[in-house]
């Protein structure tokens, strides 16, 4: 009985993780941007950097100045900020223009760097000043001179987990 049950669950069990592929995927493809990159106060981790739509930029430990290491699974969770073709990388209020740049991805896309180092979004951020990403899988939000912020404000909590499981 009970293997007939787990048979029969099967197919919603893949069917439901296939949705979060497919809705991580989509989260990917609709972060092509004008490339603005901008600062702004986050409550809980000091003025920190984010692309035009107010998402929460983040770097990852793991890439080299002008290398970006995070593909596949990493970039579907860490969707990189890319630019649309025409766009060009923009400094915002209180970014740095001297620190922008771009790396070529696979395909030929540019992604989007601050002070070297590419930048990412995090998939598990789901409005404006979410910085849910922020310690996991040693992704960080970034500040405005482009260091990583590992480091809460004074007196908050800072989040802390793995993304992978």
């Amino acid at each position: 009985m009970r293997g007939r049950l787990i048979r029969s669950g099967l197919p919603f069990v893949l069917l439901a993780v296939m949705g979060v592929g497919a809705a991580m995927a989509a989260t990917t493809s609709t972060r092509a941007s004008n490339g603005t990159v901008k600062v702004v106060a986050s409550s809980k981790y000091g003025n920190v950097l984010v692309a035009a739509n107010g998402m929460t930029l983040y770097r990852y430990t793991l890439d080299k100045k002008g290398v970006s290491v995070c593909n596949g699974a990493c970039a579907q969770l860490w969707p990189p900020l890319l630019l649309k073709e025409t766009a060009k990388e923009t400094a915002g209020s209180g970014a740095s223009a001297g620190l922008l740049g771009t790396v070529k991805r696979a395909k030929g896309a540019a992604q989007v760097t601050y002070a070297g180092f590419p930048l990412y979004f995090y998939a598990g951020d789901s409005k404006p000043g979410d910085v849910k990403g922020e310690g996991m899988e040693t992704f960080y939000v970034v500040s405005a001179k482009g260091a990583l912020v590992k480091k809460a404000v004074a007196g908050t909590t800072k989040k802390s987990g793995s993304a992978w499981g």
